[in-house]
């Protein structure tokens, strides 16, 4: 088993076709099919399943395929390691959700690349609770959430910062300025939804009843944080955020909260793999998401939203 062998099974698993797996790695088709077939003769078992539709990992694939992203991941890091300077470098594939890109991510991306000129960063933003899936598979190196804290098996999670959310509407919103707002009530206002993948959204739509019930109200799903922002002031519905995505909109007076506390608390969280390997730029981009973090909270201004 060698890493071509399974950089050539991870590209036919991801692409679902051999001919396209080729194209990717800028090799022929039958030097794709040989490597995979050695390395299935040197497994002793069938990784593949070719199939009308494509083609698919058996059960033993399957498990082969986080395994195999690791030691891909692991080979590159090492060649990287020989010819370095000792500074971090690399790229890293990062999960996240739409409404922290902009409010979290950036400052902490700028942070990063000014700080580590040889790390580069991905955000793949719309991953939500996939995410944690991704990180555990390999697909991403790491990945930030919003929601309380929980365990995810075979992955290390560490908080960030709390991250109040808010639920708002536009000034004219039948449910603003009611005081205290019933459950009931919202069960039957339209929701827009930015982060409809984020844990934060699940636990507000079960916090209120909607997952049990039959009857949901009209739901509006949007892939910006702004489209949604919009929606809102334009009186469309309701929407359940981050506090940080909104404070602008709050303070010039174009949305407004609605007087619902949610139940339960949430932080913003970075999720990756437990290994026992190290990874200088993940480590620097975890180190430097905690900085900006802590100084969003020693900003009385930030923290005070």
């Amino acid at each position: 088993m060698d890493t071509p062998q399974l950089d050539a099974f991870v590209a036919v698993v991801e692409i679902g076709s051999f001919t396209r797996a080729a194209a990717r790695l800028s090799l022929s088709q039958p030097t794709i099919t040989t490597r995979v077939k050695s390395l299935e003769q040197g497994l002793g078992v069938t990784l593949l399943e070719r199939l009308p539709s494509g083609v698919r990992p058996t059960p033993a694939g399957r498990q082969l395929l986080p395994y195999a992203r690791e030691i891909i991941s692991l080979t590159g890091r090492a060649r990287q390691a020989i010819s370095s300077d000792g500074q971090p470098h690399g790229c890293l594939d990062v999960g996240t959700v739409e409404s922290l890109t902009s409010y979290r991510l950036l400052p902490m991306v700028e942070y990063l690349y000014r700080r580590y000129p040889k790390v580069q960063v991905s955000l793949h933003a719309g991953a939500g609770t996939d995410a944690v899936a991704a990180v555990r598979d390999g697909r991403l190196d790491c990945a930030f959430i919003v929601g309380s804290p929980e365990e995810h098996e075979g992955l290390d999670t560490q908080v960030l910062c709390p991250e109040p959310l808010v639920l708002v509407g536009n000034p004219g919103h039948l449910l603003v300025g009611r005081g205290r707002v019933a459950d009931e009530d919202l069960r039957s206002t339209p929701i827009i939804r930015a982060d409809s993948r984020a844990g934060y959204q699940h636990q507000f739509e079960q916090a209120i009843g909607l997952l049990d019930g039959s009857d949901r109200p009209r739901v509006f799903e949007l892939d910006s944080i702004d489209a949604a922002k919009r929606s809102v002031a334009l009186g469309i519905g309701m929407a359940f955020m981050p506090l940080v995505s909104v404070e602008r909109e709050l303070a010039d007076g174009t949305l407004a909260t609605i007087d619902w506390a949610p139940p339960f608390e949430t932080f913003t969280q970075v999720v990756r793999r437990r290994t026992s390997s190290s990874n200088a730029a993940l480590d620097a981009l975890v180190a430097a998401a905690l900085d900006v973090a802590a100084e969003h909270l020693d900003d009385p201004l930030l923290a005070a939203g």
